[in-house]
């Protein structure tokens, strides 16, 4: 029976704690909740009001203005060296190679002897074809005597003297073959690797060797569309135009300026570019067929607006800074890239050089909102850049 009677206990005892409260009246209870709310809101009216009276202070930035200067815009793009001539060497008859004249990598003059083919066989043609030329001349002379003398017609005469021209076009025919056994350089240039050695069995056609002529290189690079329109743009500036330089694959520039001497006709569907050609004077023989570099085309931009790239922002494919105006408030404002330098926005328009731009703190304000600024002179913000306009 202990059990139960533990068990009881407690019930009573709660009871016994509650019983007071039995008998309040309703209006009493509530009162009481009422005031304990009114208790909990004190202190989150209290911070409201605190925050209500502190004014909010105005952001700092440092703000700069646009410079004015020269700047050398400077477009790059890969490029192939090819000399201005580049041809095979080939035998113009079939036979042995009796003598090669000439080494890999020599530089011949037009006219030089190269390669001479066993001519044996051509020579004894030729004297062979001579022989016959020679006796049709005979035999024309003998039937005009008897022609003087009335023993022959006219018709006779006639007869022999095409005999002859045949007998002198057969003579020229077996010389020029004779002739085509000793092969000459057509130009100026440099001799490639030599492909048959003495003793070589050719037939006609076959390579011997190829031959360069490097004193003008032809440099070939494509340009994609808005480059080409730039360039043309340059080209219809009558101040200034395109200084065209070659960077060799070491990276030292040529020392010798070029000029672009073709553009092809049509774009690229493909790729979206055109082939452009420039050509350079090679007078130390430094540049060969076959190099590879980098073209720059560059030319001075007077008078340009220039600002820092992180004075700007981006929203989508625009750029927009925030200008500051008289009575401080910043205001946002779209603005167009005519160049891309490093560093630095050569600005088209959008942007007058008397106007102040946020430089720092661009992510800390709205438009319209109203700033504390710091001015920073443009020519302290370039010096720290790392492109210098000059």
């Amino acid at each position: 029976m202990m059990p139960s009677i533990e068990l009881v206990r407690p019930i009573r005892l709660y009871r016994s704690m509650h019983r007071p409260f039995e008998g309040a009246a309703p209006a009493a209870l509530g009162g009481c909740l009422a005031l304990w709310a009114i208790f909990l809101c004190l202190p989150g009216c209290v911070t409201r009001t605190n925050e209500a009276s502190e004014p909010e202070e105005p952001p700092r930035v440092v703000v700069t203005t646009p410079r004015i200067s020269s700047v050398d815009i400077t477009l790059r793009y890969v490029c192939q060296i090819h000399s201005r001539r580049n041809i095979e060497i080939r035998a113009m008859e079939g036979g042995y190679i009796e003598k090669v004249l000439v080494n890999e990598g020599q530089a011949v003059k037009k006219g030089d002897l190269m390669f001479t083919i066993l001519p044996t066989l051509y020579k004894a043609r030729y004297d062979a074809e001579l022989a016959e030329a020679r006796l049709a001349e005979l035999e024309l002379k003998n039937t005009e005597r008897l022609y003087q003398n009335n023993v022959v017609s006219q018709n006779e005469v006639a007869l022999y003297e095409a005999k002859l021209a045949r007998a002198k076009a057969r003579a020229a025919l077996a010389e020029a073959e004779l002739n085509f056994t000793e092969i000459r350089a057509p130009f100026d240039g440099i001799v490639d690797r030599l492909l048959e050695r003495e003793g070589s069995l050719v037939e006609e056609g076959t390579v011997l060797t190829t031959l360069s002529d490097n004193a003008v290189m032809w440099v070939y690079f494509n340009v994609p569309e808005a480059g080409y329109l730039q360039y043309m743009a340059g080209l219809a500036d009558k101040q200034d135009g395109w200084r065209i330089e070659l960077v060799l694959a070491d990276g030292t520039k040529f020392p010798h300026e070029g000029k672009i001497a073709a553009i092809e006709a049509q774009f690229n569907n493909e790729t979206g570019t055109i082939p452009f050609r420039a050509d350079f004077p090679n007078p130390e023989g430094l540049l060969r067929h076959g190099q590879t570099g980098n073209i720059l085309i560059s030319r001075t931009l007077p008078n340009a607006l220039l600002i820092p790239q992180r004075a700007t922002f981006n929203i989508l494919d625009k750029h927009f800074v925030f200008v500051v105006d008289k009575e401080g408030h910043v205001r946002q404002r779209e603005i167009t890239i005519e160049h891309e330098l490093e560093d630095i926005y050569v600005v088209r328009s959008g942007l007058q050089a008397e106007e102040q731009i946020v430089l720092e703190g661009i992510g800390q304000v709205t438009d319209g909102q109203k700033v504390e600024y710091e001015f920073r002179a443009p020519d302290e913000v370039f010096r720290h850049l790392k492109y210098h306009a000059e």
